[in-house]
Order: structure tokens, then C-alpha cells, then sequence
């Protein structure tokens, strides 16, 4: 078999540094990139979400795991809605889980309503609002 080492392979869909993350923990079962983020929670959560993401798309369900446990250490009021999101398109159902019990309370819920995140849940993911609105018996 002869292969082309001319030959470019696009990745559509993928920053960079995504693609590098994941190919890094395809040849060695690590994801340096969200320990290495750990001291910047905002760039942690949008690093392990984006590999979440393609972590699904490819099926590598360890780093999908390795994904959520991350996002769940991170849950706060302005990444849950986002986050819950996530956890609906991607099927992960402990992360979802996880966000639906943060987003509870009823003081939890009302901040949360005031984030972009929600208005863009609501836009997208009609799931997750009645979910919340079986939980939490607030009409949303």
C-alpha cells in the first residue's frame, strides 16, 4: 500500500488546539490540556466541553468521561445552562443529572435564568426546559 505523505487531512468543525488535545489522548490515554487549565476555571470548563464534544463525535468514551467528570467538578451559575445543554445533545446522562441537582434550588434557578446560557437553552434544547420545570414546579 503507498501512501501520499502530500495529502491533507481537513478536520472540519474543530479548533486546533481541540484536535491536538484529543489526538493526545488517542497515542496516550492523557488530557494534559484540562489539567494544565485547572488554575482557570472559565478556560477549564470551555476546554473539557469542547472535548466532550468531539469526544462524541469520534466515540472515545473514556475522554467523554474524562470530559464530564471535569465539567462536574465545575458546575457554577454561568456555565450550567451551557452545560445542561451539552449534556442533552452529547447523551450524558450523569453530567445532565449533575447540572439538573445544581440547578435546583430555587434561588439557583432564578440567577441561572438571568445567564446567556439559558436564553440560548431555551432557544435550543426544549428538552431541558421541561425537564426543569418537572423539578423544580416553576412554570419557565
Amino acid at each position: 500500500m503507498k501512501v501520499k505523505t502530500n495529502e491533507i487531512v481537513e478536520i472540519e468543525d474543530m479548533e486546533a488546539p481541540i484536535f491536538k488535545s484529543m489526538l493526545h489522548f488517542i497515542y496516550s490515554d492523557l488530557v494534559p490540556d484540562l489539567e494544565e487549565l485547572k488554575d482557570d476555571k472559565d478556560a477549564s470548563v470551555a476546554m473539557a466541553q469542547l472535548l466532550l464534544v468531539a469526544a462524541d463525535r469520534y466515540n472515545l468514551e473514556r475522554l467523554k468521561k474524562l470530559c464530564q467528570i471535569r465539567i462536574c467538578d465545575l458546575i457554577d451559575v454561568n456555565n450550567v445552562a451551557i452545560t445542561l445543554t451539552l449534556a442533552e445533545q452529547h447523551n450524558c446522562s450523569e453530567l445532565k443529572a449533575a447540572c439538573l441537582k445544581f440547578i435546583k434550588p430555587p434561588e439557583v434557578l432564578a440567577a441561572v435564568a438571568l445567564t446567556d446560557g439559558f436564553k440560548h437553552m431555551i432557544l435550543n434544547c426544549s428538552e431541558n426546559i421541561e425537564e426543569l420545570r418537572k423539578i423544580t414546579k416553576y412554570s419557565i
